[in-house]
């Protein structure tokens, strides 16, 4: 299948700005999920070949293909839900929220919304949810590597501060050496409390 087969069917019922919707950091142990929403244009000509889910691509390749996507994109947003609020809400309504908010902050207001996996949007625009959108649909495919390569600087960065949790190669998830970490040294501000419970003895990192 063709990875324009959606937007263009939408295009073709006269919808003009088809955005596509996903997210990254669902499953870290620390740090916020990251959503993006990216409208691109359907001309052959501008087409960025490569675009698929991002897990699949090298992260020499995601930031190549986000810097394109980036360059391209009619109207391009990112959205973080951090982890409080992801401890407060939940991890799928932050997730929600987050592509909501991702959706919103768009510059150029979609008509029509395509989002990865089986995910229900409280928007006002129509929408379509699509199992493996980001390897099979363009806009999704985009949105999935402008969100990883977002998330995986940032995760950088908190490495910085926080040096004892390896943030820099794991950026988050629940690794041996992340989690002896935890253990040793205690949660840091940006952990999800509900995530670590099951090894967290309530020791805060001075």
């Amino acid at each position: 299948m063709d990875q324009l087969t959606y937007e263009k069917q939408y295009f073709s019922m006269g919808y003009t700005a088809v955005a596509g919707v996903d997210e990254v950091g669902r499953g870290p142990l620390a740090g916020p999920v990251v959503c993006a929403a990216v409208i691109l244009p359907l001309d052959e000509e501008k087409r960025i070949l490569g675009i698929d889910d991002s897990k699949k691509l090298s992260a020499k390749r995601r930031e190549e293909l986000a810097e394109r996507i980036r360059e391209t994109a009619r109207a391009l947003s990112i959205a973080e839900v951090d982890e409080r609020i992801i401890d407060e809400i939940n991890i799928l309504q932050a997730t929600r929220l987050g592509m909501k908010r991702a959706i919103e902050s768009l510059t150029l207001p979609p008509d029509f919304v395509l989002t990865d996996g089986n995910m229900t949007l409280d928007i006002s625009v129509p929408q379509k949810s699509i199992v493996k959108g980001d390897a099979l649909v363009y806009s999704i495919g985009a949105a999935s590597i402008v969100a990883k390569v977002y998330r995986d600087a940032l995760m950088r960065r908190y490495a910085e501060e926080f040096p004892e949790y390896g943030f820099e190669k794991n950026v988050g998830y629940g690794t041996k050496k992340h989690i002896e970490a935890i253990r040793e040294v205690g949660a840091c501000r940006i952990h999800r409390r509900t995530f670590i419970k099951k090894f967290w003895d309530g020791k805060e990192r001075t």
